[in-house]
C-alpha cells in the first residue's frame, strides 16, 4: 500500500520573506515599552509562539511579565508589522511549489504561529486565499510552536495522518514541533537559521528555499 505524503508549511521565512519585518516590528514594540534588546536576540526567537516569545524576552531583560504587558506588546507588534507588511514578498519558488503540489493532487496546508491579523498580509502576498485553503493560525489552537498543535490541527483538517506529513519550516521551533508530532521535518535556510541548527533540531533534509526544495521534491515524498 502506497503512503500518500502531505505537506504542512510554516509561513514566515518559509513561504514569504517576512522574518526581518517581524524582527523590526518586535523591535518597535519593545522600544515603545522601554525594553532594550539587540535585534539579533529578537531574530533567534522568531517562529515560536508570541506568548513564549514575549515571556522569554521579558525574562532575559528582567522586565515585568504580566498579562497586560504581554497583550500590549503583541498589539504593538501587530500594528508595527502592518506598517512594514507592504514590503513582504513570496520567497523564490514558493508559489511554484504550492502550485506544483496542487497540480499533482498532493495535499498541503499552512500552519503559522502568527495570528490572522499579521498572517493575512503574508497570505495576500503569496496569493493564497484563506477561504479556499487549509490555513491554521495561532488564533485557532491552544499552543503554538514549539508545541505541535498547529501541525496536528492542519493534518486533521486535511484529514490525513500526521505520521504521513512532511513539515516544512525555516526555524528550529518548526523542527522541534515536527519531532513532537511524529512528522518528518524539512528545513529551509531562507529564515536565517543554519543547516546544522535545523538538522540538530530534527530536520531530515535542508534546502536553501522553496525553489531548491521543488527541484528536489522527489527526495521528500513528492512524485513528478
Amino acid at each position: 500500500m502506497r503512503i500518500e505524503t502531505s505537506f504542512l508549511f510554516d509561513l514566515d521565512g518559509t513561504l514569504v520573506d517576512s522574518v526581518y519585518q517581524h524582527v523590526l516590528a518586535w523591535k518597535d514594540a519593545l522600544d515603545q515599552e522601554g525594553i532594550e534588546l539587540s535585534v539579533w536576540r529578537i531574530h533567534r526567537k522568531v517562529g515560536m509562539s508570541g506568548g513564549l516569545f514575549t515571556n522569554q524576552l521579558l525574562r532575559e531583560t528582567g522586565g515585568e511579565i504580566s498579562p497586560d504587558r504581554i497583550a500590549r506588546l503583541r498589539a504593538r507588534h501587530a500594528e508595527a508589522y502592518n506598517r512594514h507588511g507592504h514590503t513582504v514578498r513570496p520567497l523564490p519558488g514558493a508559489r511554484e511549489l504550492l502550485q506544483w503540489l496542487t497540480d499533482h493532487g498532493i495535499k498541503w496546508a499552512i500552519a503559522t504561529s502568527g495570528r490572522m491579523e499579521t498572517a493575512a498580509l503574508n497570505l495576500a502576498a503569496l496569493g493564497v486565499d484563506p477561504h479556499q485553503r487549509v490555513i491554521v493560525t495561532r488564533d485557532q489552537v491552544q499552543y503554538a510552536k514549539p508545541d505541535p498543535d498547529l501541525f496536528l490541527a492542519a493534518a486533521d483538517r486535511l484529514q490525513v495522518p500526521i505520521e504521513t506529513c512532511v513539515v516544512v519550516g525555516d526555524s528550529i521551533w518548526d523542527m522541534l514541533a515536527a519531532v513532537r508530532c511524529r512528522a518528518l521535518g524539512v528545513g529551509l535556510l531562507s529564515g536565517g537559521y543554519g543547516d546544522a541548527e535545523l538538522r540538530q533540531s530534527g530536520a531530515v533534509r535542508v534546502y536553501d528555499d522553496p525553489a531548491d526544495m521543488l527541484s528536489h521534491i522527489d527526495e521528500v515524498g513528492g512524485r513528478r
